[in-house]
């Protein structure tokens, strides 16, 4: 009897241990579970930080594509800018050099030109050096040889026939401009202010344009200088060198110049 209850109170205590056993597991689980799910739910919260910062930095990064964008467009504009701009900067260094070097063959011509004049002013002082300074001058002028020929050396007063001492003066001339045929020849007769008496000529512009013509006459036809070279004009009392209220102004303004010009066929063909 005493060892049946004992076997049921051994049964009741092993009962009761597994009992508590049991109990303590369920327990256990319910924490590990709610614990689960607190890590769960922090875990989800961290990962919608995550995602929502991953959005951030995609919309950043959008930002800094466009703005990256937009400076490459800017740099390859100013890129394509600066080299438009080197290539005109190029361009008109390239002109200002050839305009340079115009220039400089020009001013070569020019000089040339110059020392061409200084030269035949030489020779006509030379040919010419048995005539006295009050029958004719000799002077240099923008790059021309002015040889003026007053009246009383070539002609009597109001008349256009050239005299033998004149034709000896343009004989000498015609000399020189035989041996220097790059020379122009452009005679230019001038007379005084005095109007014209008597029936021979109509005006101070008739007088003035036939002495000019005499003078063609003789150096062509006479010391056969080259017609093509040589232009006549008149130009009566317009263009004096002196007053025209005195005998002696005027005296002066009654001349022939003879104006010798090296040609310039270079020159012209350079400023085309």
């Amino acid at each position: 009897m005493n060892k049946a209850i004992k076997w049921v109170g051994v049964m009741a205590a092993v009962a009761a241990m597994h009992s508590c056993v049991a109990k303590k597991k369920f327990t256990d689980s319910q924490i590990a579970m709610r614990q689960l799910k607190s890590d769960s739910a922090m875990m989800a919260n961290r990962i919608s930080q995550l995602e929502k910062s991953l959005a951030d930095l995609k919309g950043r990064y959008g930002q800094l594509s466009d703005k990256n964008s937009n400076l490459e467009n800017k740099l390859s504009a100013v890129s394509s800018d600066a080299a438009e701009k080197q290539n005109a900067l190029s361009r008109s260094q390239q002109q200002i050099a050839e305009q340079q070097r115009r220039l400089e063959q020009l001013q070569a011509l020019i000089d040339q030109q110059k020392a061409k004049a200084a030269e035949l002013r030489k020779k006509m002082a030379d040919a010419l050096v048995g005539f006295s300074s009050s029958e004719l001058t000799i002077s240099n002028k923008n790059g021309k040889v002015y040889v003026s020929l007053q009246e009383n050396l070539l002609f009597p007063s109001g008349s256009a026939k050239v005299n033998d001492k004149g034709k000896l003066a343009l004989g000498k001339l015609a000399e020189v401009l035989n041996v220097n045929p790059d020379i122009a020849v452009n005679i230019e007769g001038h007379t005084d202010s005095i109007p014209m008496r008597g029936a021979r000529f109509e005006d101070n512009w008739a007088l003035s344009t036939a002495r000019a013509t005499a003078i063609v006459r003789i150096l062509v036809n006479e010391y056969r200088v080259d017609a093509v070279r040589v232009v006549a004009s008149g130009h009566s009392q317009y263009d004096p060198v002196d007053s025209n209220a005195t005998p002696e102004g005027r005296g002066r303004n009654r001349r022939t110049e003879i104006i010798l010009s090296p040609r310039l066929d270079e020159l012209y063909k350079l400023l085309e």
